[in-house]
């Protein structure tokens, strides 16, 4: 199968040509492809003739995208719908990523009043121009392409690329107190377990939006907590709210992503976050021997 890879040279994007590497995959970065370009992208897609399309490029940096809403929207609402369309025009399929952060952040009420996770009907309420212009590329897609799957994640670590686990690893090699969030909830995921989430899902054709996350819940300040466990690293860590983090973009303090749909279709589970954080330090070559 020809796969088309955008975004390749991302933390997510480097796992996914892994992912396929026994296919005839074309991994393009971003400097081979800005997928902001309607004119690359219908060129790339027409020349290359990929049976399957999977668009890792993204506008990631949240508070970023505050400041630049324009750029934001072109990279997340504008690049997968010029992504869409050409995928109509050649007849491709497109797997494209979505986020926690078109929710509101308000739990769901579940059963007896329990929060739940969000789930793939709920209503969008994004806080954030990141966002709203992830929400904006997903209905774009939809409206474009019936054969596509919108894939929303949240909280990705990876071992490449700038991420949660590799900054709390740096800031434990400085030695100085460290002081992480215990007010917000989600799914923490780790990029090989989802790339490899991906590629079941991808030859499905059971198409439309799905949540792919690794199961288990946690705080920010719980993966940091794990983190060092497993590390063997004597940290001063220490929880703080998230009003203690002046940022501009606002963050959802409730990010739990339901993944009942990908468990019952096939495309999951993902193993537990905690698994997929002992993998990653291991191939980080991070972890403690003494914890294995």
């Amino acid at each position: 199968m020809k796969v088309l890879i955008t975004g390749a040279g991302g933390q997510l994007g480097l796992d996914l040509v892994d992912a396929f590497a026994d296919h005839d995959t074309v991994g393009l970065t971003r400097t081979q492809l800005d997928v902001t370009d309607e004119a690359a992208v219908a060129e790339a897609v027409a020349s290359l003739r990929p049976v399957l399309v999977v668009n890792a490029a993204a506008g990631t940096d949240v508070d970023g995208c505050e400041a630049d809403p324009d750029g934001a929207h072109r990279a997340n609402a504008l690049a997968p719908w010029w992504l869409a369309r050409a995928c109509e025009r050649s007849g491709a399929t497109l797997v494209t990523f979505s986020t926690d952060y078109v929710f509101d952040g308000i739990a769901p009420a579940g059963p007896e009043g329990t929060p739940r996770g969000y789930v793939e009907h709920d209503p969008v309420a994004p806080l954030s121009v990141y966002g709203r212009s992830k929400a904006a590329g997903e209905q774009l897609v939809r409206e474009t392409l019936r054969e596509h799957h919108i894939v929303r994640t949240a909280w990705v670590s990876g071992a490449r690329g700038r991420n949660f686990v590799r900054t709390m690893l740096r800031l434990a090699d400085e030695g100085g107190p460290v002081r992480v969030v215990d007010d917000q909830t989600g799914s923490p995921t780790t990029t090989r377990d989802l790339a490899a989430a991906v590629r079941r899902l991808a030859v499905s054709g059971r198409y439309g939006t799905v949540h792919l996350v690794n199961e288990g819940t946690a705080s920010w300040f719980g993966v940091a907590t794990a983190v060092f466990e497993l590390a063997g690293r004597a940290v001063d860590l220490a929880p703080q709210p998230s009003s203690a983090v002046r940022r501009p973009a606002p963050r959802p303090a409730w990010s739990v992503l339901d993944t009942t749909h990908a468990r019952v279709t096939g495309a999951g589970p993902l193993p537990h976050w905690r698994e997929g954080l002992e993998r990653l330090l291991d191939e980080l070559g991070a972890r403690d021997t003494g914890s294995r």
